[in-house]
């Protein structure tokens, strides 16, 4: 008889949206939050959670900030409640595909205006050189 069991970390895109003026980027634009937790698998299914942080990423600049575990969780309960600028702590990082995390490096292509937050060297769009 044998086990499968692993550990992992997961995402979970919480249901929570608030306008605002960007304070890192001057745009209007809006608070996305989600939450990520290691989680205990066995045989693939999940059985436990734990370690949760919630973070808040920016339409606007992909600016990422940790949030307050408390209002976190009220936000994932569904809860009524507005993000205060002292509940939110400056990561400097954004989400990079999987799991992995790096420093927000937003390119804006000076010869036709695409923006992208991957590491192309060259536009996706034109084909100029970033």
């Amino acid at each position: 008889m044998f086990f499968m069991i692993g550990i992992t970390d997961k995402r979970k895109d919480l249901d929570f949206t608030q306008t605002i003026v960007c304070r890192n980027c001057g745009k209007y634009g809006r608070y996305q939050v989600y939450v990520i937790y290691t989680v205990l698998l066995l045989f693939f299914i999940p059985c436990f959670r734990w370690n949760r942080r919630y973070y808040v990423e920016t339409s606007c600049c992909g600016t990422v900030y940790e949030l307050d575990p408390n209002i976190g969780r009220l936000i994932e309960k569904g809860e009524t409640t507005e993000i205060r600028e002292q509940d939110l702590t400056l990561t400097g990082y954004s989400q990079s595909g999987g799991s992995q995390y790096r420093y927000n490096a937003r390119k804006i292509c000076k010869n036709c205006g695409y923006e992208t937050n991957e590491d192309f060297r060259f536009c996706p769009k034109c084909g100029r050189e970033l």
